[in-house]
């Protein structure tokens, strides 16, 4: 199973995307559908040992530090270390990385890090400085041995369609082993107040032009024995690959469940003070957790079983209206329709031996959601 445990809620960071939106975000009308507990302290307060025991109860335990902003709490994050037995990841903005000593970050087999692509970008979502501060951090961790996967995790913007052209700057940085792998996140649907249905219209359609290049992009490298580590392509190839019937691809609320600054588990570590998704705490036993399941009109859909639902958290709020759900869903299907279109050209080159069915495996619920 898959742990989020929440270091603090405090960050160090302004973006664009999550602190600026927040702050205009007072009348969304949540408090009629869910109820709230802001109860918990700002930072984790967890006990250790108790942590532990519960934890005895997984057989494969993984623990994904998190926030805010996770290194805020280092002191912490080196006691978990020290005491728990279990696996680590963490998600990070990187600003810190070269705060926590290296003994304890070769123990975090994989760190997400927040990096939208380019300095100008980076700089403009994140704040001015960002982008050579987190590549420092990383050139210095990397220097010292670390090994583990480094996943550049970006944020499209939905003023920002531009993903061909921002991957393949991070691209190069992989090739320069700085990042191993990348994931995205479209920013939609988590706000009430930033819809506007021409604008996202546009975005969706540019946006799926370049998942459309990207994606022959992709195959063409693979037809010189490259299978680049794109998660959202990871995820859907895989069900399609296997003919599988996929759940929500984050793992929230089924495979993965977030551990709250006060002890309480949750389906997600955004939905942390929301009483409606809390399944347990450090006391339950782990096969009597709450599961908390995607709600219609994702069920209903023809898609479902490829996509899982996107998000658990918008998939409740329903922040954005049912025309806003659907341009979200456009996007969603265009992405599953082109690897529909891919797949027998890849299981062509699989069965030549150019490339290996290994060489498209990652783990699951760690960080990535998998649907943009």
């Amino acid at each position: 199973m898959h742990w989020h445990l929440l270091m603090t809620e405090k960050c160090n960071s302004q973006c664009k995307y999550c602190y600026e939106k927040s702050m205009k975000e007072f009348d969304n009308k949540l408090s009629e559908k869910f109820e709230f507990d802001f109860s918990a302290p700002c930072e984790s307060e967890v006990d250790v040992l108790k942590l532990k025991n519960f934890l005895k109860q997984d057989k494969n335990p993984v623990i994904i530090f998190y926030g805010g902003e996770p290194l805020l709490n280092i002191e912490k994050i080196k006691e978990i270390i020290d005491n728990v037995d279990a696996e680590f990841r963490m998600q990070t903005n990187g600003k810190l990385l070269d705060c926590l000593e290296i003994k304890y970050l070769k123990k975090i087999s994989k760190i997400l890090v927040s990096i939208d692509g380019t300095k100008e970008r980076t700089d403009y979502n994140r704040g001015t400085g960002n982008y050579e501060k987190v590549i420092a951090n990383i050139k210095k961790i990397r220097e010292q041995g670390y090994g583990g996967e480094i996943v550049a995790r970006m944020t499209i913007a939905q003023e920002f369609p531009d993903l061909f052209f921002q991957v393949m700057h991070l691209v190069e940085l992989i090739k320069e082993n700085l990042f191993d792998s990348i994931h995205w996140q479209i920013d939609a649907g988590f706000y009430e107040n930033d819809f506007n249905e021409k604008e996202f219209e546009t975005f969706v359609d540019e946006y799926n032009k370049n998942i459309s290049k990207l994606i022959d992009w992709w195959l063409d490298e693979m037809k010189s024995g490259k299978v680049w580590k794109f998660y959202p392509f990871l995820g859907i190839f895989e069900n399609l690959f296997y003919n599988q019937k996929a759940k929500l691809m984050c793992g929230a609320g089924h495979s993965g469940f977030a551990i709250t600054t006060d002890s309480k588990i949750t389906a997600c570590p955004i939905m942390n003070n929301i009483k409606n998704f809390y399944c347990g705490n450090l006391k339950s036993k782990i096969k009597e957790i709450k599961k908390i399941r995607v709600v219609e009109p994702c069920l209903s859909c023809d898609y479902f079983e490829n996509c899982g639902g996107r998000c658990l958290y918008s998939n409740h709020a329903k922040l954005w209206p049912e025309t806003g759900q659907k341009l979200i869903c456009k996007s969603v299907k265009h992405l599953v329709n082109e690897m529909k279109n891919k797949i027998l050209e890849i299981k062509n080159l699989i069965s030549q031996g150019v490339i290996q069915e290994k060489d498209f495996e990652f783990e699951k619920y760690f960080g990535p959601e998998i649907i943009p």
